[in-house]
Formats: C-alpha cells, structure tokens, sequence
C-alpha cells in the first residue's frame, strides 16, 4: 500500500456522506457518477471495510463510515479552504515576499523604497535578505532577488530595471599627487582597490568605442565584501578603485571623487528583477517587480540624488 493518504477517495466519500446520494455528490463536484463511485470503491477497498450500505433506493453510511465521515469532511474543508486561499493570493497581492538584495544597493535604494511599497500593499510583507554574495534564490527559497551584472544563460527569468555602469574613480587628492591615468595600463603599478565578489574575475576589463581592449590585474592594500568599504580609502587619497554608479554618483556630485579614463567603460550591466519562473508568479511579486520598475527606471542616482522614502510614500518620484 503507498503511504500517500487516498485524498481524492476520502473527498469523493466526504461528499457523498454529506449530499446523501453518489448523484447529487457528482453534480456537486463536476464529474460523473461512475468516477464517485470509482474513487469511494477504491477508498473502501484501501481501508478493508465498507463505507456505505446500498440498496437500489438507499444509502447510508455503515458504522465504520461513521467514524471516519467527520474527519474525511473536514479534511475535504481544508483542502477547499487552502485552495481558495491560494486563488486570492495568485489575484490579490498577499502574504511574504523573500527578497534578496546586494548590500550596499539595498540599503540605498531599495530600504527608501520599502515604505511606499508596504503602505500601498498593506497585506504583503518582505523578509530582505542583504548580501552581496550571489544566492541561489531556487535552493535558499528566495521569491525573488535583484541583481546588479551583465547576466549570464540562465533558467532563471530576470526583468531588466535599468542600466549599471562601473566606474574608475579616485580622489583630486590621488590625481594632483600621483597624475592622471590615461590608458588602463597606467593602472599597473599604482593601488588599486578591488572588490571580492566582482561577477566576472579579478580582472579589470575596458574597452573603447575604437574597438580596443585592455585588462588589468587590481594590486592594492584593500580587498573587500562590500563595495562602500572602499570610500574611506578613496576619499583618503591612498587608492584608485572601481565603483557602481549606484555608489560612486554621490562622491562625482559634490567632488569628493572624480571619474578616470572616461573614454574607457567596463563591463556594461544592468539591475535585473530575478525570479524562478515566470509561471503562475504570485501577485504579490508581480506587484513587487512594477513598484520596482517604476522607481527605479530612472535611477536619481545618475545625478548624485537620493531616494525620499516620504515622496514615495505620497507617490512621487524622488
């Protein structure tokens, strides 16, 4: 005998038990009457005993399909219950989101955001999960993460939000002291700040509108997790580094740091909203994936700006 209980059998009897006929039970649930009396038959047969007397103008249940008629209906209950329950939530946007999030990009611009998202949704929660190493968002039982690379194949459905550059910044400081590089190769030889969970490699890849290439190997006094742990070192003068422009724009706004070898550019990415399928998506994300693209479409941090989680909240744009 399988150790799966006969759901389907217990539901088919739940329901004749409780209309008082395999006819009336059948209409009830959409199928013919032979399948009823299939299901109940196997369900009799699975637990050695009978479950109804029949005669051609009656039925009533034994007294062993007594005992168990209860359970069985209750049984039936929850599963529509459940059913229904889950129906909502594929309609109506409801219940936890588990989202995975790169550090520093999610205490900058998805934290602010987060107020404005609950208030409009006030039966969704997030369990934000901050980490610049990657997840896999499939083993760890994530809903859905974003994603700052240029994404590789992958069975993953990723949304694209918008784009990401990486820059070569240093200090003024650095620059009238040390020079300004001005091809990639100058890099070799002076500190140079790297960061550990780079999607790619260690390397530094640039590229030209001319078609060159040019790669170099970051040797620095600093190696770090996170991405903000670089800026005191920049800001002090000691170092070049690269740097998101999600973190970088702030610094270029007001000064403190300057963009190097601007007729280069890095790998191009982007910020991907990450989920495991695009079938049968909850509400609840989808919802979560357009609040996303239309706050962060437009990223403000492209002009040195920040996120007003008050201006959300009201709804406007920061």
């Amino acid at each position: 005998m399988t150790k799966l209980p006969d759901f389907e059998g217990l539901a088919m009897f739940a329901k004749v038990a409780e209309e008082g006929s395999f006819a009336a039970a059948s209409r009830t649930m959409g199928v013919s009457v032979a399948t009823v009396s299939r299901g109940v038959a196997r369900l009799e047969e699975r637990l050695g005993a009978r479950l109804f007397n029949r005669t051609s103008r009656q039925l009533a249940l034994t007294e062993f399909g007594r005992t168990i008629a209860e359970t069985a209906g209750d049984i039936y209950r929850r599963a529509e219950e459940a059913e229904s329950a889950a129906r909502e939530m594929s309609v109506q946007p409801r219940g936890l989101i588990r989202l995975a999030v790169p550090m520093s990009f999610g205490l900058r611009w998805v934290a602010p955001l987060l107020p404005g998202f609950l208030q409009a949704y006030p039966e969704v929660s997030v369990d934000l999960h901050l980490s610049d190493a990657t997840v896999d968002i499939v083993a760890q039982g994530f809903d859905a993460a974003l994603r700052i690379a240029a994404l590789p194949d992958s069975s993953l459905v990723a949304r694209r939000l918008c784009s990401v550059s990486q820059l070569v910044v240093a200090a003024p400081g650095y620059l009238a002291r040390c020079g300004r590089p001005a091809h990639p190769q100058d890099l070799n030889g002076r500190p140079c700040l790297s960061y550990a969970y780079r999607a790619r490699s260690d390397l530094w890849r640039f590229t030209n509108d001319a078609g060159e290439e040019c790669a170099i190997t970051p040797v620095g006094p600093l190696r770090v997790t996170n991405a903000d742990a670089l800026v005191p070192t920049l800001l002090a003068g000691l170092a070049i580094a690269e740097l998101p422009e999600f973190i970088a724009g702030e610094y270029l706004a007001d000064g403190r740091l300057e963009a190097i070898l601007t007729d280069w550019h890095l790998t191009r990415g982007g910020l991907f909203f990450v989920t495991p399928s695009a079938r049968s998506r909850p509400a609840k994300v989808a919802a979560l994936a357009d609040y996303f693209a239309e706050h962060l479409s437009e990223p403000v941090w492209l002009r040195g700006g920040t996120i007003d989680p008050a201006r959300v909240v009201a709804g406007g744009r920061s």
